[in-house]
């Protein structure tokens, strides 16, 4: 059973802590999402994840990642390599589509974190998904090349 971010930071709020400042060390979220093909193979690419009321959630543009989410929510989440350690964070469960209270207020978050005014040529054409939690890991480390790193494992239910 997946859950949504304000129930990871209810159960664990020190991965939930560690888990977005991994997510946000560039001050915007960031973070490679994998996703489930057609034919069962993985897709990888950047995303913005963001978190916006009590929910993990992204600003999803037309493409084959998309699609792959409306097919079948799977997801993998992890966080972009830290430039002075190799700390990390990852993520598995479901996405699904936000509902509209949401996706607005993901939305205006989006366009606050960034400064803008008005959203950018082609932003309505996105969807926002939630990003619902079943699994994480965050790993600790002293720095690069660190032999004894620290791993700590959460999942929902």
């Amino acid at each position: 059973m997946d859950v949504r971010w304000s129930e990871l930071e209810a159960a664990r709020p020190d991965l939930a802590e560690a888990g977005r400042g991994l997510l946000y060390q560039f001050g915007v979220g960031l973070a490679f999402l994998s996703t489930v093909r057609v034919d069962g193979g993985p897709r990888l690419h950047p995303i913005c994840p963001m978190v916006v009321d009590g929910a993990l959630v992204a600003h999803i543009v037309p493409s084959l990642k998309r699609d792959d989410l409306h097919r079948d929510g799977r997801y993998a989440l992890h966080s972009f390599p830290c430039e002075d350690s190799e700390d990390a964070f990852y993520l598995t469960g479901h996405a699904s589509l936000a509902d509209e209270a949401l996706a607005a207020a993901a939305a205006a978050q989006f366009l606050a974190e960034r400064g803008m005014d008005a959203e950018p040529p082609g932003f309505g054409d996105g969807e926002i998904f939630e990003f619902r939690v079943g699994r994480c890991l965050l790993t600790r480390t002293d720095g690069p090349g660190d032999w004894n790193p620290r791993h700590a494992v959460w999942a929902a239910g």
